[in-house]
This record gives structure tokens, C-alpha cells and sequence, in this order.
């Protein structure tokens, strides 16, 4: 049995496929499972993965129509039995890429914006559940394969080397002493569609970093982040003017990842790095609401608190759903929203979980 599991969203998206794909492996041991990716930083997080037995990864958006349907039915020659595109997919790309590979059994979830057009994309499939995990999703998405379902405590995994674990001790030797307690923090988010608007304002961050160096002299803050971030956590540390600060440079995730299990909390939104931060266990986990925050994607197992946001005040499902489409409300109405978190409320809870 060959078997493609399809995750082409967002990096976080592929970090929590991994118990699917688990499951898949225990389900059926002698089958031959890949995984189709889109960001470079999936392809990270999946290697060394031994339940794969390749990784394909394709940014089908820089490589333009022509190209990516070319790459698509080079999939196809390889014969899959079946495909599965992992919860979050809401876009008709992803089915429309399912169908292009070809495997005879194409499993789906069914979203906001399906259509009879997806009978003919996929041929098998659930409703998603917006009250469930997307890890809770994907199980009930297998439970559509033959067999009993074999994971009975799924969890989202890394296999880091002993390299990786080594850097990031040579990293804490270097900046500071690695017995002090640290803060793990991503000021960033996913820069697709609009994105970006559900980042918590700089300003506030500021206006927080300035308060937790003088209440918290035992807490170092490492911000984590990749390019995008630069620019942000330069103006932090000019404004905030504490060594106490450090942007951690990792030359991949799966550095982050080593570096992040050393953390003592973490401050983000809902961003790939709060999943890897999940995955990782860091004990404490403050997560700022934005409006597309909801049950299927807050940190999996593990302790966390959210700090709520009164304009999005239970309606995130107004904002944003899995339907392709981007945060609802214009970009001046979603910074007021995002704006309306103060950064009073973000270092109570921030205090009280590094307590």
C-alpha cells in the first residue's frame, strides 16, 4: 500500500499532521508513506520523522500553474494508493491537487466552501468540526481507512538529532547564563492573505518587554522568529534597551525547536511557532487571542492560557474560517482589533505563568 498525506497549508498545519501520520505507520506498518509539503520549514519539521518514507516539498505558488501541474503528475507516476489532505485545507487548490496526483482513494474533510465540484476532486469524506482539534479532525479522518484506529494518546512530534540538541546548549552558553529562567516569544505570525494583521501591535510589545525587565530581572527573553521578524526584534531592542533581550538566529526550525524545549514559557499568537512550542512541552504557554484562534488550533496537550481579546469576544468564527478566504473586516478594523489586547493584561498572565 502506498499512501500520500497531503499538507500543504501552513507549517504549524504540518506539525500537527504528524500524529496522523503516526497513526498511518502503526495502522499499517509495510506501507509505504510520504508526505507532500509546501514551505521549507514543513520539509524541516518532517525530517528524520521515521514513520515517512519521503518527503516531497513544492512552493507550488512560486513555481506558477504550468509548473506546479507539472510536478503534481510527476506525484501521480508514483502510484499511490491513497491520499490524504490533512486538516486545515480549506482551499479548492488542495483537492484540486489531490485529484491531479491521482490516487484512486482521495480522503478529504468537507469545508465551508464545498462544492459539487469536490464529489469529482475527492471521493471520500467527513465534515470538519470547528470544536475539534484539527489533531482530533485528522484522526476522525483516518477512522475513513480500513483497521482500527492504533494511537490512543495522539501528540505532534520532532525527532531532533543530538546535534541539534547540542546547538542549542552552546547557544545558551554563549548569551547568558543557561541557569536563569527564560521567555520564549514570536512577535511574527503567517505572512499569506492577510495574515499579518493578527500580530499583536509592536508598541504594545514594547510597552510589555519594558514592564517584565523591571518586575522579572531573572527572566531572559529570547525572541524567536526567522527574516520577517528581523526588522521587529531590532526595534524591540532599541527601544527596550536591555541585554536581557536576544533574538535567536537558528538556521532552521528544528533549531528553534531544540532552543524552544529550554524555555520556561512562551508568548506568541496563534502562529507555527506556538504549535512547536506545544510540541516541544514548554511547561507554560501564554497565547494573545487573535480573531483565528478557535478550538482547532490552540496548543495541543499542553498547559496553556489565553489571553482574550474583548473585541473578538467569542465571534473568531465571523472573522475567519477554513473556507480559503482571508480574516474578515478590513485591515483597519483587525489592527483595532488586535490593538484592543492591552499589554497590562498580557504581562499579568505572563507573570503569573513564569511564577
Amino acid at each position: 500500500m502506498k499512501i500520500l498525506v497531503i499538507a500543504l497549508a501552513g507549517i504549524g498545519d504540518c506539525l500537527i499532521a504528524t500524529p496522523l501520520i503516526r497513526e498511518l505507520r502503526l495502522r499499517y506498518p509495510e506501507a509505504t508513506i510520504e508526505a507532500l509539503v509546501f514551505w521549507p520549514g514543513s520539509r524541516d519539521l518532517l525530517e528524520g520523522n521515521p514513520h515517512l518514507n519521503a518527503i516531497h516539498q513544492k512552493n507550488l505558488m512560486k513555481e506558477g500553474y504550468a509548473r506546479s501541474i507539472s510536478y503534481l503528475l510527476s506525484l501521480r507516476r508514483r502510484g499511490y494508493d491513497c491520499s490524504l489532505n490533512a486538516h486545515p485545507q480549506g482551499r479548492i487548490h488542495y483537492r484540486v491537487a489531490a485529484w491531479l496526483i491521482g490516487a484512486p482513494l482521495r480522503l478529504s474533510h468537507r469545508y465551508d466552501n464545498h462544492s459539487p465540484l469536490d464529489h469529482l476532486l475527492v471521493n471520500r469524506t467527513i465534515p470538519q468540526d470547528y470544536q475539534a482539534h484539527s489533531i482530533e479532525n485528522n484522526q476522525r479522518l483516518a477512522a475513513l481507512l480500513p483497521g482500527d484506529a492504533r494511537l490512543a494518546n495522539p501528540e505532534m512530534e520532532v525527532y531532533l538529532t543530538a546535534g541539534e540538541e547540542e546547538w542549542a546548549e552552546e547557544w545558551l552558553a554563549q548569551n547568558g547564563n543557561p541557569s536563569r529562567r527564560r521567555l520564549g516569544v514570536h512577535v511574527g505570525s503567517g505572512g499569506t492573505k492577510n495574515l499579518t494583521l493578527k500580530r499583536w501591535p509592536l508598541g504594545h510589545y514594547i510597552e510589555f518587554f519594558r514592564e517584565l525587565v523591571i518586575r522579572r530581572p531573572d527572566v531572559d527573553v529570547l525572541l524567536f522568529g526567522g527574516p520577517e521578524e528581523e526588522k521587529a526584534h531590532q526595534e524591540i531592542q532599541a527601544a527596550v534597551k536591555s541585554p536581557r533581550l536576544r533574538a535567536v538566529r537558528s538556521q532552521n526550525l528544528r533549531q528553534a525547536a531544540a532552543l524552544l524545549r529550554r524555555c520556561h514559557a512562551f508568548l506568541s499568537v496563534d502562529t507555527a511557532l506556538m504549535h512547536l512550542a506545544a510540541a516541544m512541552k514548554v511547561p507554560n504557554q501564554v497565547v494573545i487571542e487573535a480573531p483565528t484562534l478557535n478550538p482547532t488550533n490552540r496548543p495541543w496537550h499542553n498547559h496553556h492560557r489565553v489571553v482574550g481579546n474583548p473585541m473578538v469576544n467569542g465571534r473568531n468564527l465571523d472573522y475567519y474560517r477554513y473556507d480559503g478566504g482571508p480574516i474578515r473586516g478590513g485591515k483597519k478594523h483587525l489592527l483595532e482589533v488586535m490593538a484592543s489586547v492591552p499589554a497590562s493584561e498580557v504581562l499579568k498572565a505572563v507573570m503569573e505563568s513564569l511564577s
